[in-house]
């Protein structure tokens, strides 16, 4: 019984040419057609309309192959029964019973069939003998109405097919076997069965001819808790229930929804997994529907597709379309927009006297360079006002770079403008009011002198590390624009905050608390045209502005929209550029537009600050040629202080260890009691050696 079973040569050939898969399996036409046929099937059969199905046929076959590996336990106790009745014979009736009904009796209820038949067949294809069980439920198997005697099969048997009557190659009734498959028979396509009100799957495999005889033993799944779903397959899905051949064959219109698959599990529901539409159409992301926002039944969808095809309806899918979301929406339920809209005219007018106030301060820069000669520029450095300019004309580019949908490239102009366009104007202005500093706070005779050569050299590196900064950032990390949204929901995209942008920030702070302190040391310093104080008033005014730009942005309105944004960059500008451009430069043409540029401040000769103090603490700028007047100023200064030494000098000495003179009691050179008032008024005078030469001595006439 365990050697291979042996079939005619004969047998083996109609049932192999029976098993090759149709000419036609592969056109993708054809295929889809016979799977809509089957699904109509289903349809009615769901839906009770089976009137016209189940007068004139007992059966209805569906072109639809399904994985039949879970039944493989099954398959093979066929297989091993048609081996048996191969080596017993066919001709013992008991023999037929006994192993047709050993197929419907199993270990498990997966293993269990519903139905199960042996057919013994005479040379002409006349039963010989033939016995059939079913089984309901739980319960025993009985015996069923078989084959009649004496004459063929009935050929509407989904599971028979006779190699005589048939001028196919291959048998429509059965599936096309899985490659490398050892079976010795072929599972019939799914079918339902008029008589048993039910889905089922039938294995045949046939008994090669012994003695005279050939026969078939088949035997019946009930597949009816099988699923039919329509939508796409996943892998990760538990599709094991399902029949892959309806995968894919929902009709969401797939440009703006998808599949859903609605599985009806209703105990109370008779084969609820046999159903066609069952599965939601949604719309997809970034479309909506008004009046169907959970989606469209499938149902409704299969009925309008086949009205469609019977040529009763077009545009069938237009009442199934979801309609496309506002742009910028990722998800919608409505026409509502999701981007924030831009006031293009207000942005524009903003643009532009940024632009104008950039190309003013490009002009300011080189009405500059024209009058560098005049006293009121010069005694300010010329360079480092120009370097001051250019510094201002960048930042104010910045609105440029803002103004557009921001994106990668805009962004990077944003950090470059903002952060390069700061350093250059105000590392200028303080190197400027440093030198101040340290000119106004040496205590010693000698003066101080700083060039402008020397102050660019202290520059350049504060500059080097801001441009190596800027660069790596820009090559390592890039910032980008992000989407973010405002007050009403509304998306648009800003520039990334990250540690780049906080590590910066943290270094420009300590940068301006450093020009704060500068500047506080410097409030008592007097200077031509009051270039210091005005200098300080820019650095205060900077580092008041950011402040509270950043409590704006952070605290006041962290979720204002574009054109807020937009706006509250505007006024940062202007309050911090536009006033530094104003209190440094305006009070220097305003003075050459009088024509007062050459003329010192005479407010600050009146307080006593000398020709030789400007806000450079150098003077002149050595490279330029030497002003006549001011050198002039400065020598008569020393001359006066000199011939104030010499005065003193004269009189200590000709007075103090002459042997001649004798001092009068209570004179300057007379030594009296440490408590008396001519030793008081003798000790002041001396301690005021800057009125000495003005001294005339009570006991002695000096000539010179």
């Amino acid at each position: 019984m365990g050697g291979p079973r042996r079939m005619s040569s004969a047998l083996l050939l109609h049932f192999a040419l029976l098993s090759l898969p149709p000419a036609g399996a592969f056109n993708a036409t054809a295929y889809r057609e016979e799977v809509e046929s089957s699904l109509r099937l289903v349809h009615a059969v769901a839906t009770g309309a089976t009137g016209a199905l189940c007068v004139t046929h007992r059966y209805g076959r569906l072109r639809a192959p399904l994985h039949a590996a879970r039944w493989d336990a099954a398959r093979a106790r066929v297989d091993l029964a048609a081996n048996l009745l191969h080596q017993l014979g066919l001709e013992n009736a008991d023999v037929l019973t006994a192993v047709s009904q050993s197929l419907v009796m199993g270990a498990s209820s997966s293993e269990r069939a519903v139905g199960a038949r042996a057919v013994a067949l005479q040379p002409d294809g006349t039963v010989q003998g033939a016995i059939a069980w079913e089984r309901y439920g739980a319960g025993e198997p009985i015996a069923v109405p078989s084959p009649q005697m004496d004459k063929p099969p009935d050929p509407e048997y989904p599971w028979y097919v006779s190699a005589y009557q048939t001028e196919e190659l291959r048998s429509s009734k059965f599936m096309p076997s899985p490659p490398g498959a050892a079976m010795g028979g072929w599972w019939t396509y799914p079918y339902y069965s008029c008589e048993a009100e039910r889905w089922l799957l039938s294995y045949t495999a046939p008994v090669s001819k012994v003695r005279g005889l050939s026969g078939v033993v088949s035997l019946d799944i009930d597949i009816s808790n099988l699923e039919i779903n329509q939508c796409e397959a996943k892998i990760d899905d538990e599709n094991y229930n399902q029949i892959y051949s309806f995968h894919g064959t929902h009709k969401c219109p797939n440009d703006t929804t998808y599949c859903t698959y609605k599985p009806n599990r209703e105990m109370s529901t008779r084969h609820a997994g046999w159903a066609r539409g069952s599965y939601i159409c949604r719309c997809r992301p970034g479309y909506y529907s008004l009046h169907h926002p959970e989606g469209f039944n499938g149902t409704l969808v299969e009925v309008a597709f086949q009205e469609y095809e019977e040529g009763g309806l077009e545009n069938w899918s237009e009442p199934y379309e979801c309609l496309k979301c506002q742009p910028g929406c990722d998800t919608c339920r409505g026409p509502e927009i999701c981007l924030a809209t831009y006031n293009w005219p207000f942005r524009i007018s903003l643009l532009v006297i940024s632009v104008s106030c950039a190309g003013l301060t490009v002009c300011l820069t080189i009405y500059t360079r024209h009058h560098r000669r005049v006293k009121v520029f010069r005694v300010a450095s010329p360079v480092f006002l120009s370097i001051t300019l250019l510094g201002c004309a960048i930042m104010y580019m910045e609105m440029a770079a803002i103004f557009p949908v921001l994106d990668r490239y805009s962004c990077i102009a944003t950090k470059w403008t903002r952060h390069m366009g700061f350093c250059i104007t105000y590392t200028a202005l303080l190197m400027k009011t440093w030198r101040v500093s340290l000119t106004y706070r040496v205590k010693s005779a000698h003066k101080l002198k700083l060039t402008d050569k020397q102050l660019l050299q202290w520059m350049a590196p504060i500059l080097l590390i801001m441009l190596v900064y800027l660069c790596t950032w820009t090559l390592s990390s890039p910032p980008d624009a992000e989407v973010i949204t405002d007050n009403l929901g509304l998306k648009f995209k800003q520039c990334t905050y990250n540690w780049w942008d906080h590590s910066l920030a943290i270094g420009e702070i300590l940068f301006l608390l450093w020009g704060v302190r500068v500047c506080y040391r410097v409030r008592h310093a007097e200077s031509l045209y009051n270039e210091a104080r005005l200098i300080s008033i820019a650095i205060y005014n900077i580092f008041t502005v950011n402040s509270l730009m950043i409590a704006f942005h952070l605290l006041i309105l962290p979720r204002a929209g574009p054109d807020i944004k937009y706006l509250l960059g505007f006024i940062r500008t202007q309050l911090s550029t536009s006033t530094t451009v104003l209190l440094v430069f305006l009070p220097k043409v305003m003075r050459v537009v009088r024509g007062t540029g050459d003329t010192w401040d005479s407010r600050a000769r009146a307080r006593g600050v000398p020709a030789s103090s400007s806000l450079n603490g150098i003077g002149l700028v050595p490279d330029d040629p030497p002003d006549l007047y001011q050198e002039n100023e400065e020598l008569k200064e020393e001359v006066q202080k000199l011939a104030a030494q010499i005065e003193f000098m004269k009189i200590v000495q000709m007075e103090m260890h002459n042997r001649h003179l004798r001092p009068r009691p209570g004179g300057y050179f007379s030594q009296p009691a440490p408590h008396s008032p001519a030793h008081a008024n003798a000790t002041a005078q001396v301690r005021r050696p800057g009125r000495v030469f003005g001294f005339r001595s009570q006991n002695y006439l000096l000539t010179y």
